[in-house]
């Protein structure tokens, strides 16, 4: 073969080589332009549609934002109280039937709820767990407050309020469900010490009347309480409601989560000593996000610590505080 006709076959087959690498190049190109460009469809499943409550408002608006910025057609569907697990359980079989690209979900039990979630992610719908978890590693990713962590910060708060003689009560939200579980855990280390002055835990199931009349009965039971800790919006303010109404305000110090509305007036009123600000509006829009990096085959994180804040009387005017306390909707 002479030189010329080597010569010709090496720069046909360069021409080639050149040809078939900008295809691919521009192939991946396309791909990338129409994942861009594509609408997905994500479906929100939070604990509760409480339009009162602020915590899980905010975390609905903050999943908005999210979707609205990464072209997303979400769905919100949910029951009207927390402890619903049969009911949440149905809008997740619901939800399945629709086929979303994804599912975004604050479960209501850590166990009840896994075998519908199995089934979603056998028929390839990415799913991210909100604000609580389950037991068992279904998620491609968890975004919460690190609530153990948010738990020692108020223990520790609560602990200067205390004394020798002091005596402890615990409002939670719902036996068994990780957020209740974790929060404790971490109150109990906050408290050092004086956790051995914890007198009762009582759970409300997440409404303010079964909050309020526990404490009550709590009170009567144990007047020399001096300290009610609620582990949540439902918990705090349910509580908060019977100390005021038992005339004990100023005399039985009160730390909680959340920052609804009527809680803020609480702190401001003196009613309660401090609370832990979550950050539900980060939650949410953090959650679409790690979904739409797991459909997008981006690297997402296994855990994503949306934050909190302790906020109390003297640092509740601070601007960054402000915002946390009064958010997109409103409410925190």
């Amino acid at each position: 073969m002479s030189r010329k006709v080597k010569t010709n076959i090496i720069g046909i087959g360069s021409i080639l080589l050149f040809l078939i690498v900008m295809g691919i190049y521009a192939f991946g190109e396309y791909r990338q332009e129409n994942e861009r460009n594509r609408e997905y469809h994500f479906v929100l499943i939070p604990k509760t549609l409480d339009n009162l409550n602020g915590f899980w408002t905010s975390l609905i608006e903050g999943a908005k934002l999210g979707a609205s910025e990464y072209n997303i057609n979400l769905s919100v569907y949910g029951t009207y109280s927390e402890d619903d697990i049969k009911g949440q359980i149905e809008k997740l079989e619901n939800a399945i039937l629709e086929e979303p690209d994804g599912i975004i979900i604050a479960p209501t039990s850590t166990e009840e709820i896994t075998p519908s979630l199995k089934k979603a992610k056998e028929k390839g719908i990415e799913i991210v767990l909100v604000d609580s978890t389950i037991t068992e590693d279904i998620g491609v990713s968890l975004v919460s407050t690190d609530n153990y962590k948010a738990g020692v910060n108020i223990g520790q708060y609560a602990k200067r309020l205390l004394d020798e003689d002091s005596q402890i009560g615990m409002v939670g939200h719902i036996k068994g469900v990780s957020t209740a579980v974790e929060r404790e855990a971490g109150m109990r280390e906050g408290l050092g010490e004086f956790e051995e002055k914890i007198r009762e835990v009582v759970f409300c199931d997440s409404t303010y009347e079964k909050a309020y009349s526990l404490t009550i009965e709590m009170m009567e039971r144990y007047p020399e309480i001096d300290l009610i800790m609620g582990l949540n919006e439902y918990s705090a303010v349910g509580a908060a409601r019977a100390i005021r109404d038992l005339g004990l305000a100023g005399q039985v110090n009160m730390v909680g989560f959340d920052s609804s509305i009527e809680e803020i007036q609480f702190l401001e009123q003196n009613i309660f000593d401090a609370i832990i600000i979550q950050k539900p509006v980060n939650m949410g829009y953090l959650a679409v996000e790690q979904g739409i990096k797991a459909l997008q085959g981006k690297n997402v994180e296994s855990y994503v610590d949306s934050g909190s804040v302790l906020i109390n009387r003297g640092n509740m005017y601070l601007d960054e505080n402000q915002r946390l306390l009064y958010p997109v909707s409103g409410q925190e």
